[in-house]
């Protein structure tokens, strides 16, 4: 995320990570196994974490809840 958003700009990371099958493929890179339910819930969960909205310009909603 961090070498997309320098690279091609927040805009560029945001197209991509809307792309499924960009998406797909970027939680294959995390770890995660291409056909398991819950990819996206996981992968939505470790970018909300991830992203530092002052860097981004941009806040990640949804995955599962932190505060349990």
């Amino acid at each position: 995320m961090e070498a997309v958003a320098y690279e091609y700009g927040s805009k560029e990371l945001l197209r991509r990570l809307a792309d499924p099958f960009w998406f797909q493929a970027f939680s294959c890179v995390l770890g995660f196994d291409w056909h398991s339910s819950g990819t996206t819930t996981t992968t939505t969960g470790a970018l909300k974490m991830a992203v530092k909205p002052a860097v981004h310009g941009f806040r990640v909603a949804g995955g599962e809840r932190q505060d349990r």
